[in-house]
């Protein structure tokens, strides 16, 4: 059974690009995100590892760590971080984690046998301070990752984390979110101070808080 929302995060030791790590005592009290990719020296990866470090102050700013895991060991991985500073102009500063033996794809089941016994697919793995499981996102490995949708996902998760509500399709940072269903109607005026629409009584939009 595959890991669900609302689980913890399995702990695992590993080397990385950055040196050794245990990864909840790496994690800390940030926010996380643990995403695999199919393999080093591949055109749809190098894109998206570069596309990871061009975004490090978004994530900085969120108070979220990257870190990334591949089949292929550390060695290969910093050979390959060569080609990707190269070809995307950035600096990859984030850790890039060894698991030739396969520990942590099969700890977060990232290898998917009907579409590759050996390759992980394109998980995300969006994950609270208290290490559960807040949200996942699952891409086969020929579909480069939204890294603007990576970054909504977690403006919503840390909004609802701090306020009872829950963001709408489509919803962007600035629009106007749901009020929690449990909310009720008396006390809407003291939670949210900036006004409310009640559609229906089960639909009830305010400014988005803060």
């Amino acid at each position: 059974m595959g890991l669900r929302i609302g689980d913890t995060a399995p702990n695992f030791q590993a080397d990385t690009t950055e040196g050794k790590i245990d990864f909840h005592e790496w994690l800390g009290d940030s926010w996380g995100i643990l995403y695999s990719h199919p393999a080093d020296f591949t055109p749809v990866c190098t894109t998206e590892i570069g596309r990871t470090a061009q975004l490090k102050d978004e994530f900085a700013k969120r108070n979220t760590k990257v870190a990334v895991v591949s089949v292929d060991d550390v060695k290969s991985h910093n050979e390959w971080k060569k080609d990707v500073n190269e070809t995307q102009n950035t600096s990859v500063e984030f850790p890039i984690i060894g698991d030739e033996d396969k520990k942590v794809a099969n700890l977060y089941d990232m290898i998917h046998e009907n579409a590759s016994e050996t390759a992980t697919v394109r998980s995300v793995f969006f994950i609270g301070p208290d290490k559960k499981i807040k949200a996942t996102i699952v891409y086969p490995a020929s579909t480069g990752r939204n890294f603007a949708e990576i970054l909504r996902v977690i403006d919503s998760l840390q909004l609802s984390a701090k306020h009872p509500v829950a963001t709408p399709a489509d919803w962007v940072p600035g629009n106007d979110v749901i009020i929690g269903l449990g909310v009720k109607d008396e006390e809407i005026e003291a939670k949210f101070p900036k006004g409310h629409k009640i559609i229906k009584p089960y639909l009830r939009t305010t400014p988005q808080p803060e």
